[in-house]
């Protein structure tokens, strides 16, 4: 049948859901770019090492601090302090904001020190994150000249240790505005690559970005108490010239304005957060006073979480879409996972079918040894990841419980996704998840859900990964996760909405974990939805 229908993501729950989640996924989206993401031991990037080496020599101590704004309005404060001895640099992060959640302000807030030698490599990190159910606490070493030991803890679980092998230079994602600065002067159309780490992948890619625009900003530089209104106000400015750095792949690295000395001036983040740099007093001491003077009655409104979540109340049963047509509009689809599998994507228009009959035939079996080939090709979707811990005894034992003789995988599958969806208590939950956490508790979202679904795939070998993207559901578009297992192809499957497979109403955008899950975002007040057909 057809089912036209003018549908925006400004006016479904998938904002709501995605505001609630803004806060903490932001937060912990910047510590682990802050401190996960810091891998580099050897080169910055290749032929520029002796250049950066002598810039660094030139880094002079100092502290810069922002004003974290969303929607016109501060939310919160962040800072950036450097500290040089002898033989190394020193640099914190700060990152603090008040998020109304459930009817109250809560605070989510970020810091990581992260250690490196005069030449800018890394020596060690720390990383704390404290958020309304997520508190987590990362750190990290180098070993030797081929890659980083961190530990990871969240929610008070004990810690989970990783080490991940870095092959030749890359690049510290958090340097990339300073690396482009004193590499080459910038001017307007000049390119940067820069080899770069991604965490949450565990692989090295290279990151393009562009200078788009050149322009001229006026920065307070000191500040002045006003007892007549009772907050600070300018004193002293300062002009700066500054250069607009694009990524080429929109949201695959660093955008925002940065100075001649790779400071950045200002920078939009996820969900709708510019961070702008100004004086302390202005950042910081009017944030506090004005936030002192919010009343009970404004604490409460518009409150990024509300209860029409897709896993807390919506369920489309088991049949579902066959076929899904839509147009998208309004933002640049470029880095999305739209096209491959069971979706394709024309121009703005994009196709989603359920799983062919021939995808879900296995072109392999448990119960035949498989080659090195196949665990090369599925390396990474059969790691362990960070809070996705599938070589816990305690993953492995359910899994295998969950199993049995069992040796077919479309059935292991099967098998899995039906315990995760009748295991598991629906409710949208303030957490980041975490596998152990979500087998101990037995509750959560969609998130929660696919977590402990990729975790106990993996734990018996059967290569899992995580998709986000949106789930239509009765003339609206909802956020929404899942996983995708390999049978003969990638394969969706819903334990949230015990579906396998997973019916044609998953629009998958994204494919990876938080960072990736993080550029979601993006579409929000944006992205408009013109449902073609829907049968």
């Amino acid at each position: 049948m057809n089912d036209r229908a003018n549908s925006s993501v400004t006016h479904s729950p998938f904002i709501a859901r995605e505001r609630r989640r803004s806060g903490i996924a932001v937060v912990v989206v910047m510590a682990w770019m802050v401190g996960l993401a810091v891998l580099g031991r050897r080169e910055l990037f290749v032929g520029s090492v002796a250049r950066l080496a002598e810039a660094a020599l030139r880094v002079n101590p100092g502290a810069t601090y922002f004003s974290v704004d969303q929607n016109g309005s501060q939310i919160g404060f962040a800072s950036t302090t450097i500290d040089t001895t002898e033989t190394g640099i020193d640099v914190v992060d700060y990152f603090v904001a008040d998020l109304p959640v459930g009817g109250t302000v809560q605070r989510s807030s970020a810091r990581s020190l992260v250690q490196l030698s005069r030449g800018l490599a890394l020596r060690s990190f720390d990383v704390s994150v404290d958020a309304p159910g997520a508190k987590l606490i990362a750190g990290g070493r180098t070993d030797g000249d081929s890659g980083v030991v961190y530990m990871l803890s969240a929610n008070g679980e004990p810690a989970d240790s990783q080490r991940i092998a870095v092959r030749g230079p890359i690049l510290l994602p958090q340097l990339v505005p300073l690396a482009a600065m004193l590499t080459d002067p910038p001017k307007i159309g000049r390119n940067y690559t820069f080899p770069t780490f991604d965490p949450t992948t565990m692989e090295q890619r290279p990151m393009r970005l562009t200078v788009r625009a050149e322009s001229v900003f006026t920065l307070v530089d000191s500040a002045a108490f006003d007892p007549a209104v009772g907050i600070w106000i300018s004193a002293l400015t300062d002009t700066v010239r500054a250069w607009k750095i694009e990524p080429d792949v929109p949201g695959s690295g660093f955008s925002g304005w940065v100075d001649a000395q790779g400071r950045v001036v200002e920078t939009t983040q996820p969900g709708g957060i510019t961070l702008r740099r100004m004086a302390y007093e202005l950042a910081f001491e009017n944030w506090r006073i004005a936030r002192q003077r919010n009343t009970a009655a404004n604490a409460g409104t518009d409150d990024i979480s509300e209860s029409t979540a897709i896993a807390s109340n919506v369920s489309i049963g088991r049949g579902g879409l066959t076929a899904l047509v839509v147009r998208l509009t309004g933002v640049d689809l470029r880095g999305y996972a739209l096209d491959g599998g069971r979706q394709s994507l024309s121009g703005d228009t994009l196709s989603v079918g359920r799983d062919a009959a021939a995808a879900l035939i296995p072109a392999w079996s448990f119960g035949v040894p498989r080659d090195s080939a196949f665990r090369a090709r599925f390396r990474a979707e059969l790691a362990a990841e960070p809070l996705l811990q599938k070589g816990d005894p305690r993953m492995v034992q359910q899994a295998i419980r969950i199993v049995g003789l069992e040796r077919d995988p479309r059935a292991v599958a099967e098998k899995l996704t039906r315990w995760v969806h009748d295991s598991l208590t629906k409710e949208v939950v303030f957490s980041v998840p975490n596998a152990i956490e979500i087998l101990r508790t037995r509750r959560g979202d969609c998130n929660e859900h696919t977590q402990l679904y990729v975790a106990l795939a993996r734990a018996i070998g059967l290569p899992a990964r995580i998709a986000t993207g949106l789930a239509y559901v009765r003339g609206k578009f909802y956020y929404h996760a899942w996983p995708e297992v390999w049978l003969a192809d990638w394969v969706a499957v819903d334990p949230t909405f015990g579906q396998f497979p997973a019916d044609a109403a998953h629009l998958r955008f994204q494919v990876g974990g938080l960072v990736k899950q993080a550029e979601l975002l993006r579409l929000i007040g944006n992205l408009r939805i013109d449902v073609v057909e829907a049968k």
